[in-house]
């Protein structure tokens, strides 16, 4: 389905029944990342997943896209089907997006999993990382994307999930050039939301992989502990949809109901 908004277009999709599950993406990927979540949740639930500016099938609103500006769009598409009293589940930077959302519209949200995500904002190294890298992509953007895909990854979950690896690769290849700087550029700017979730009255998890090569999962697990945020972690990497899936499914699941 395709909703028009500030001139471009916004493709999502609506499934299901029941209480409304609002499912975000990560960077360099569309909705299609939650295929097996979406056939196991709408059976009991509404589930609403989003490709997300300069993602998918959506188009780019300018040269930087801040997770509020993506936070707005998901808005967008939650008015026009109604759907209110949501839970989000956020991979990456969909868990950036989903926190800019519950910052935004708080009283719409009813539960938020951070999945490989984080309440921090960027520090300095990651800031210098996504700017060269926004250099970089502009004139090798193919190696670009298959060299920052394949970092998330070990050799090994490469080898074993090979045909989910190609899949997922060809989705990120797909990304303009433009939705790829924006949402970098807007991921750099992006608040620290650690006082928020922290304090938050809504139903909160945290979804981790022990391999990840992105997050600082101890420090993590230290911020959930002292603040008492339900966590788990998965034994592999960044993309726990792929790697962990068996154990990603139950843990939503769980989480949901």
């Amino acid at each position: 389905m395709i909703l028009e908004y500030k001139g471009i277009d916004i493709f999502y999709k609506d499934i299901g029944l029941g209480k409304t599950i609002v499912l975000l993406h990560g960077f360099l990927e569309d909705q299609s990342m939650w295929n097996d979540a979406v056939t196991i949740l709408s059976k009991k639930n509404r589930v609403i997943t989003i490709d997300l500016l300069g993602h998918g099938g959506t188009g780019c609103i300018g040269y930087i896209h801040t997770m509020e500006d993506m936070a707005m769009a998901v808005k967008a598409v939650l008015n026009h089907l109604e759907a209110t009293d949501c839970t989000f589940i956020g991979h990456s930077m969909g868990g950036y997006v989903a926190l800019a959302y519950a910052e935004l519209y708080t009283k719409d949200i009813k539960g938020l999993c951070l999945l490989n995500s984080t309440y921090e904002a960027d520090d300095e190294e990651r800031k210098l990382l996504r700017t060269r890298a926004n250099k970089m992509v502009q004139s090798n953007f193919d190696n670009m994307v298959r060299l920052s895909f394949s970092n998330l990854f070990s050799a090994k979950s490469k080898a074993i999930h090979k045909t989910k690896y190609e899949s997922a690769l060809q989705a990120a290849l797909k990304t303009p050039l433009q939705g790829y700087m924006a949402a970098q550029e807007g991921m750099k700017l992006r608040n620290d939301s650690s006082t928020f979730f922290s304090e938050a009255s809504f139903d909160k998890i945290i979804l981790l992989g022990k391999k990840d090569p992105v997050l600082n999962y101890e420090e993590i697990l230290q911020f959930a502990k002292r603040h008492n945020i339900e966590t788990h972690i998965f034994s592999e990497g960044h993309m726990s949809h792929i790697e962990n899936k068996e154990d990603y499914l139950l843990r939503i699941m769980h989480f949901i109901e």
